[in-house]
C-alpha cells in the first residue's frame, strides 16, 4: 500500500511538472525522496544529504502562446527535401520546444528542435534560433538518425535525445526514463499530426 501511494505520489508530481512545462520560470526538474523513522515519505525539489534522487528529467524552457502552425511551411519544405515525414518533424518540435525559437534548455540545447551547440555546428547552423536554420538543421539531423538506425523510430528518438553513442551502448533504447518518456510523447504527437494531415478540414491544432 505504500509503495502504491509512493508510485501515485510520483506520478501526480510528474504531471504537475508536465503541466507546467512551458512557463519560463519552471526550476522544478528533480524530485529528492526521504522516508523518517516512522515510514513516511517525503518529497522535495532541494537536494539534501538525507534525501535520495528519484526522479529527473532535462526541461526547456520555453513561453506560453506558442503558434503551432506558424512555421508549417519551412516543416514542409525541409521535410521534403530530406524525406522525412513532416509529420515527425512537426511532433519532434511539439515535443522539444512547444514551437518556441528561442527556447533553451539547461543542457543549453537552442531553438525550436533544440540543437546542441556541437550538433548545429556540425550541421552549420550559424544561429539556432532562427526558425528556418533550426529547422533545416534539425531535419538533416533526423534524416542521418534515420539512415543510421534503419527507420526504427525508437531508436531513432532515443538517439535524438540522449545521443547515438547511448543508443550503440545499450544496443537498444537506452534504460532513461527520460528518453523513454520522450519516445513516448514524440511517439503520440507524431500519430496526432498525421491524422490531422489526412483530415479534409484539417488546420494545424496543438497536438496535446
Amino acid at each position: 500500500m505504500k509503495r502504491n501511494f509512493e508510485k501515485t505520489l510520483l506520478i501526480l508530481i510528474s504531471g504537475i511538472i508536465g503541466l507546467g512545462a512551458g512557463s519560463p520560470c519552471l526550476s522544478l526538474a528533480e524530485i529528492y525522496k526521504f522516508v523518517d523513522e516512522n515510514g513516511v515519505a517525503h518529497f522535495t525539489n532541494v537536494p539534501d544529504k538525507r534525501y535520495n534522487l528519484v526522479l529527473k528529467e532535462e526541461w526547456v524552457r520555453f513561453r506560453l502562446g506558442a503558434n503551432f502552425d506558424k512555421y508549417d511551411p519551412e516543416i514542409r519544405n525541409a521535410s521534403k527535401r530530406y524525406g522525412v515525414d513532416y509529420a515527425l518533424v512537426k511532433a519532434v518540435i511539439k515535443a522539444e520546444s512547444n514551437f518556441d525559437p528561442l527556447a533553451v534548455s539547461r543542457a543549453g540545447a537552442k531553438g525550436l528542435m533544440q540543437l546542441m551547440p556541437e550538433t548545429a555546428n556540425a550541421l552549420r547552423v550559424n544561429d539556432p534560433f532562427h526558425p528556418e536554420d533550426n529547422i533545416e538543421g534539425g531535419v538533416r539531423h533526423l534524416r542521418y538518425l534515420l539512415d543510421l538506425f534503419n527507420e526504427n523510430l525508437h531508436l531513432v528518438l532515443a538517439a535524438y535525445n540522449a545521443g547515438e553513442e547511448a543508443v550503440f551502448r545499450y544496443h537498444d533504447t537506452p534504460p532513461y526514463w527520460e528518453t523513454q518518456t520522450y519516445i513516448q510523447r514524440v511517439l503520440k504527437y507524431f500519430r496526432n499530426y498525421r491524422r490531422e494531415s489526412k483530415s479534409p478540414d484539417s488546420s494545424s491544432k496543438p497536438a496535446n
